[in-house]
């Protein structure tokens, strides 16, 4: 079977249709510019730096022998299956990265067998693009359920971020999505390993590799309060880089199948949170839940944040905090920086200054004062 075949039926799109994932076909690698397959392959990721990188996006095995109840590639399905050894998917992204095509690589798999096995086959194309082909831009490496420490120190040695998809925030839920895995025992374990092997590495003068995991959500009757509170403990005693969250679709012939699909806007929400936590230094007992636990849909965390305690409101841009300054809505890390630096030169005294310095002005004009005034806002009709 050719390379561009294989990535089609390791797309993840092909794993929703089960019929239409045979009918992938590319003849000929060197029009993989054209190639339908190769571009469903291909995404966009953001670094730890904040650079975006165009990266192969695949898996190493469709082979899967877990029975996660919202996967395509849950064992049992009927639909066509493949593999890449390592040294072919090496071989094959090498030749993808000189004809520009991609950038860099994130590599998942399937459980193909046992976990270990899927392990040393995943560390072992990552050993081989850097110690064969001399490839040192990005890698993002998937480790498997039930994987060692030792696995993941390996695979941190070749990766410059690693993952593993929790599913869910508490063993209960994980039950209902995915009753073969173990949160506590085979998946939590892996970040706070990864926390203790990046102390290592920066003791040694190595940089450190980020952490990321990924939630479904809307398949179990999760709470988002149960998600942000997961998401919060982990930032902070495992330093998690980052929580991907991924609304419910059903896919046909599993055990989920009869789900409706959950409302993206929740998805949107709950990433808006979690920038709160991770950037803006809120707590997760900051947000503001429904009385089903869940963030509101119709505004934004930190909108809701403001108008929920208006003591602190409007704030005094030239004598606020970094901290103060966080919670107006319309004011980012970067703008606060810069408003705390201009600062400096003395007080500010133009609601134009803050404008040209990325605020948005608009958005926090209610909770914002400049040398005591407010700035001009257009007053609600209704």
């Amino acid at each position: 079977m050719e390379t561009l075949q294989k990535l089609a039926l390791l797309n993840d799109n092909a794993a929703l249709e089960v019929d239409a994932a045979a009918e992938q076909r590319c003849a000929d690698f060197s029009d993989a510019r054209k190639a339908d397959a190769l571009q469903r392959s291909i995404s966009s990721v953001q670094q730890p730096d904040g650079k975006r990188l165009t990266v192969l996006k695949t898996m190493l095995s469709s082979y899967c022998a877990r029975n996660c109840f919202y996967c395509p590639w849950r064992r049992g399905r009927d639909l066509p299956r493949t593999q890449f050894a390592p040294e072919e998917l090496a071989s094959a992204f090498v030749q993808m990265h000189a004809k520009k095509l991609v950038e860099g690589l994130f590599l998942s798999s399937g459980v193909h067998g046992r976990s270990a096995w899927t392990m040393d086959r995943l560390i072992a194309t990552g050993e081989i693009l850097r110690r064969k082909h001399r490839f040192t831009g990005y890698i993002h490496l998937k480790i498997m359920p039930g994987a060692d420490e030792a696995s993941v120190e390996a695979a941190m040695g070749f990766a410059d971020r690693i993952s593993i998809n929790l599913e869910a925030p508490t063993p209960e839920r994980l039950a209902r999505l995915a009753p073969e895995k173990n949160l506590y025992a085979e998946l939590e374990p892996t970040l706070y390993w990864a926390n203790q092997i990046n102390a290592r590495r920066r003791a040694r003068g190595l940089k450190a590799v980020s952490t990321t995991t990924q939630f479904v959500v809307g398949a179990t009757g999760e709470s988002d309060r149960e998600i942000v509170g997961t998401v919060g403990r982990l930032v902070r005693e495992a330093h998690l880089g980052r929580a991907y969250y991924s609304a419910f679709h059903p896919v046909a012939d599993t055990p989920l199948d009869g789900l409706p699909a959950e409302d993206p806007r929740r998805e949107r929400r709950l990433y808006q949170a979690d920038f709160l936590l991770r950037q803006y230094g809120f707590a997760s007992d900051d947000l503001v839940f429904d009385e089903g636990g869940n963030l509101p849909r119709h505004a934004d965390p930190k909108l809701l944040h403001a108008l929920n305690h208006p003591a602190q409101f409007p704030l005094e841009i030239n004598r606020a905090t970094r901290e103060q300054l966080l919670r107006v809505p319309g004011i980012g890390p970067r703008s606060a920086d810069r408003i705390l630096q201009l600062r400096r030169d003395g007080a500010l005294r133009d609601f134009r200054a803050l404008e040209r310095i990325g605020m948005a002005t608009r958005r926090a004009a209610p909770f914002i004062l400049l040398n005591g005034c407010r700035p001009a806002q257009q007053l609600p009709l209704f």
